[in-house]
Order: C-alpha cells, then structure tokens, then sequence
C-alpha cells in the first residue's frame, strides 16, 4: 500500500519521494542541521524529520539556508499578512517595552480593545471573548462552554475535520493520523459526513447537500442529549465549500434543537475568503466562534474564543485558565492584523485574486486530465488529482511528486487527504507571484497527464 493512503492529512515524512527529497540536499549545513534535528526532537508524522532548513522569510516567500527561495502556499495559514509584517512588527515591539506580560487576574489596555474590536465586527450579541495561546484551546474551551451552557455533553462534528492535536480537539476531529494509538477518545462525539461537491456520500451537487444537514437533524433526534454541532465553516484542509443553502439549514437545526452551533475559523478567518469571517458568505451567524492562527500576525502564537452575551454564565468555571490569557503582544499584534486588513483594503484584494485564480485554475483544469476537481474562494483553493475522471481514483503518488517537483521549482504547499493540492498563499501576495506559481504548478503536472 502507499504510504500516502495511511494519511488523510499533510504530505508525510516517511515516503519514497520524501526520500528522494533528501539525497537532493548537499549543502552541508543544511544536512547537519536536519541531522541535528532528527536527533533531538521526537519524530512524528507531517513534522519531525524536516524538509528543509529556513534562514528568513519575508512576505510571501520563505527563504532556506543554502539559498533556496519559495513561494509559500502553506503558512500552516498564519500568514495572511505575510511574513515580518513591518506594521505588525512595529505595533509589537512598541508593546515589548511598556508591557510584555500580564500575569493572570489582571487585565491591560490591548486586551480589552481586542475584545472590543472583535465585538464590533461580529454579528448580534457575539460580544465575549476569551483568549488562548493557540487554536486547540480555544476549541477546547468553546466544547466546556456548550456543556456549561446547555447542560449536555455530547457534540457532532464531521469526518475529515481537524479542531487541533489535544486529545479532546482530535476526539472532536475526525482526521485518522491523529487518533491513531490513541485509544478511547472523549465520549459524546458523533461524527456525519461532510457536505461535499465530489466524493459526497448523500450526492455531489449544491442542492444534494440540503441531506447532510438534514442527517445533522436525524442524528440530533435519535441521539439525544445533544449541545452542540462543531465544524469549520469552510473546509480548510481540501478546501470543502457547503452551500448557502445547507448553511442555513444547519442553523435553523441547531436553534430549533438548542443545540449550540461552534464555528471553527481558526485557519481561514481574517480575510481569507475575501470576508473578515467566513460565515458571512452564508448568511447565518454562529453562536460560539473560534479563531487563531493569522490573528497573531504571523508572530505571536494567539487565538480567541467569542461567544453570545447571554453564554457568560461560567462564572464559577475556569474555562481556559491559561498563563498568557489576556497576553498584550497577543492582543496588539491581533488589533494589528485587523487593523491592517481594513487599511489594506486587503478584503477586497483577495476577492479580485479569487477570480483570478479561479479562472487559471479552471484552464489548468481544462489542460491535464490528472486534475479532477477544482474548488476555493479567495485566496484558498485544492485542486484534487484522479488517476480516472470516470472512477476518481485517487492520484496519490502524483500528488506527491507534484508537490516535490514545486518545491524544486520555488513553490510550496501541502496536499491533502492524499491528493488534493491546497493552495494558501499570503494575503498580500502579488498578482506577479501568482502567476508564478500558477506556472510552475502547470509545469509540474505536465508531467503526469
């Protein structure tokens, strides 16, 4: 079997090509360093052994020790303002000398303006917020809220999701990699299908996903018990966009089942689809948000839970607790992110790119017969390699050897599920960039249509 269908998450580290990859490397530094690497930290899957060793990165590109430079369509989606942000960079080191740390039980001015900002951009009473060190811990705590506020325990989330590594967020996913030798996961967690537009279990087309939502309601009824539907608005991982359609009935579900609708944005908020926040294409809005990720500015490991006025009802529960809870750089470097997308007009920006891409993504479709599907919105988007249009085998092994021969070629991204090619560039990447890209990834699949 190849290595690649054990996954359905990232290119992996332990597979023919990856080594090919590494007998490629003849800097000498570059080698120790990846030598040093593999000896002291504990090797896992999409990590440890690493590809490469980075020197700087800068904009839109990362930049490697022995010289090599890329176009970075990965970011692991904290770059939507591209890397070493100047104004970001600015606003943080300004913070570093007034306050650079606020002990828990205290508050400071930057966190409390966060909370305002983010309060100002949300819809209807979505104006509490907490704030976390990263992505999984802010799942983590939007799961503790929904059994404190609904007073049941058990959620639904879909397959193929991730919420993050932690035990409970890999309980709440359903990405395979991650649950492996893990044993029992948390109880309470019913995963459904996902709606999707081709490998779909209830259909493949638009009006097709009107099903899904309605075994989210199914499954609610059967189940009992029920206190919340957890699921990333638009799928970030394969780039799996629902319908308005299913969107809104999901909500119309969960209100009429009370049942807590959590939204996780944490990689593709903040612009990404060309809406601050994705759920604004749909026209619904969540009861608990999650972000992260890009809200730190690239910089600072930060993310924020926000929730409805009426959920402030935990008084009595620590639910984070964390040590860097209302952190200042965190907070400054989230108002710099915001505050830059809006002086940018950068939202706009990433809609025209969308239009853009879609239109040269759908040629390259019309090109080579290997690509089977192409989906996105803004400035994300997979492109699913077939070895069969007609079966949609999955072309597994060229996904990989596509995306080496990018890297060889100054572009990089991950693939997903095995074949899907995600493309997740910085926001403020130039339409010189893309095209770019667009041609060495054209270049690349030449070689296998």
């Amino acid at each position: 079997m190849e290595p690649n269908k054990l996954f359905t998450e990232g290119d992996i580290n332990i597979t023919v090509e990856r080594q090919k990859w590494n007998k490629e490397i003849t800097d000498q530094e570059t080698r120790q360093i990846l030598e040093d690497d593999a000896r002291y930290f504990l090797h896992q899957s999409m990590s440890t052994p690493c590809l490469d060793v980075l020197e700087s990165c800068n904009g839109s590109e990362i930049h490697t020790i022995s010289g090599r430079k890329m176009l970075d369509f990965h970011g692991n989606n904290v770059h939507q303002l591209g890397y070493g942000n100047d104004y970001v960079i600015s606003k943080i080191t300004e913070q570093m000398h007034q306050l650079s740390f606020s002990p828990r039980r205290y508050t400071n001015q930057p966190a409390v303006e966060l909370a305002a900002k983010l309060a100002s951009l949300l819809p209807g009473d979505l104006n509490r917020s907490l704030f976390a060190p990263g992505g999984t811990s802010v799942i983590e705590m939007a799961l503790k809220l929904a059994r404190v506020v609904t007073k049941k325990h058990k959620i639904v989330s879909l397959w193929d999701s991730f919420h993050g590594a932690s035990l409970d967020a890999i309980s709440a996913g359903g990405e395979s990699v991650f649950k492996k030798y893990m044993g029992p996961m948390m109880p309470g967690v019913i995963c459904i299908p996902p709606p999707t537009t081709y490998w779909g279990v209830f259909g493949d087309t638009e009006e097709d996903q009107i099903n899904y939502a309605d075994y989210l309601e199914y499954v609610i009824k059967k189940e009992g018990d029920i206190g919340a539907f957890l699921a990333e608005t638009v799928r970030n991982t394969d780039v799996q966009i629902p319908s308005k359609a299913y969107w809104k009935r999901v909500r119309e579900i969960c209100t009429k089942h009370k049942v807590l609708l959590i939204l996780d944005e944490i990689p593709i908020a903040l612009g990404r689809t060309g809406k601050m926040f994705a759920f604004e294409h749909f026209g619904i809005e969540p009861d608990i948000l999650c972000l992260g990720k890009g809200l730190g500015g690239g910089i600072i490991p930060f993310a924020a839970m926000i929730a409805r006025d009426s959920y402030n009802v935990a008084g009595d529960v620590s639910l984070g607790h964390f040590t860097h809870e209302k952190s200042p750089l965190g907070s400054v470097a989230a108002l710099a992110a915001i505050n830059y997308i809006e002086r940018e007009n950068l939202l706009q920006k990433v809609v025209d790119d969308g239009i853009w891409m879609k239109e040269e993504l759908y040629k390259l479709k019309e090109q080579f017969p290997i690509i089977g599907d192409v989906r996105g919105i803004g400035l994300l988007w997979g492109i699913e390699l077939v070895r069969n249009s007609g079966t949609r085998e999955k072309a597994t092994t060229e996904a990989e050897k596509v995306m080496y021969d990018c890297m060889r070629h100054g572009m990089s991204f991950k693939v997903s599920q095995g074949n899907v090619l995600q493309l997740s560039p910085a926001l403020t990447i130039s339409r010189e960039d893309l095209q770019l890209a667009v041609s060495i990834l054209a270049t690349a699949l030449a070689k296998y249509s």
